[in-house]
């Protein structure tokens, strides 16, 4: 008669067959995935790398002084080639590592600064004259804050980026009729669109409002690819998106933060953006002077104001 353990021995010896290939299954599915992923990233790099002609930059990014904080200066550009430009779009992207808190600042083109070694201009000026590092500096010295990380996105790409993320378009309630100046015959109200159309909304600037009402278009459709980069599809695509925004962008943003601060944004840890614009309400006014019409700004007032939000 067999005892207890002679007849439990061939069940436990299954069990651990039975264990060890649902592991070996597991595996294989995530190796598979983490290969299928890398060759999407690749892909997509090397395909964006081929099409855009974005020059490299210099950028002498400094730490804030809360360890926690990440700033990030992010300058959308419409250059061709070797042919710089003025930033076309000019903000500071704000995140909190410790309570998962993003904020953005959108700076208003015609906002007239000190720009270290050329004087009084309007801060868009300051990428024509020296790039992104010049841009660093005139925020540094004007607004007295610190920024480590920065992002060039050509607005060539831009369009690529978003189709990349939303192939069946972004979502957008759009504030007006538009099609002066812009290559779009934009309705007003909810409709979806692809990404050429969605940078010819967030540039319209050709109405009463002027910079204003663009500045307040470019946090809506920042809010929106947001919203849709928390969608649980786009967790397939992360890969494919990467590549796709390393290869249309120049940056010091290293693939494993980019990687990380995505996660939170896809998993839902990330707070809803907080928005901000320099100048502030009361500490500006409209002038002329050799540079054009400029925004005349109470410097003082606008760099406490900026350090107040951020440290919030």
């Amino acid at each position: 008669m067999a005892t207890r353990q002679e007849r439990n021995t061939p069940t436990k010896k299954k069990k651990l067959r039975k264990g060890r290939t649902i592991f070996t299954v597991i595996l294989v599915l995530i190796v598979a995935i983490a290969g299928l992923g890398f060759y999407q990233y690749k892909s997509s790099l090397s395909a964006a790398q081929n099409d855009n002609q974005m020059k490299d930059f210099e950028f002498n990014g400094e730490k804030p002084e809360d360890v926690n904080d990440l700033n990030v200066l992010l300058i959308g550009s419409d250059s061709r080639g070797k042919d710089q430009g003025r930033s076309d779009s000019l903000l500071i992207a704000h995140y909190d590592t410790k309570s998962k808190k993003p904020k953005l600042v959108s700076i208003m083109r015609d906002t007239y600064v000190d720009i270290p070694g050329h004087g009084l201009n309007k801060i868009n000026a300051a990428y024509s004259f020296g790039g992104p590092e010049l841009v660093r500096q005139t925020i540094k010295e004007n607004f007295g804050v610190n920024l480590e990380y920065y992002v060039v996105a050509n607005f060539e790409g831009f369009p690529k980026i978003v189709d990349t993320l939303a192939p069946d378009g972004i979502e957008i309630d759009a504030e007006k009729d538009m099609s002066k100046n812009i290559e779009a015959n934009i309705k007003a109200g909810k409709q979806k669109m692809d990404g050429e159309t969605l940078l010819q909304y967030a540039r319209f600037r050709h109405d009463a409002e002027s910079d204003f009402g663009r500045v307040r278009r470019q946090q809506q459709v920042l809010t929106a690819l947001k919203d849709q980069a928390q969608s649980i599809g786009t967790i397939t695509k992360l890969p494919s998106l990467v590549g796709t925004m390393q290869g249309y962008t120049n940056t010091n943003v290293t693939t494993g933060m980019m990687l990380s601060i995505g996660k939170d944004f896809v998993l839902g840890k990330a707070d809803d953006i907080e928005d901000f614009r320099l100048p502030v309400d009361g500490t500006y006014k409209g002038a002329r002077t050799s540079h054009g019409a400029v925004l005349d700004i109470d410097v003082a007032a606008n760099a406490k104001a900026l350090q107040d939000f951020l440290k919030d």
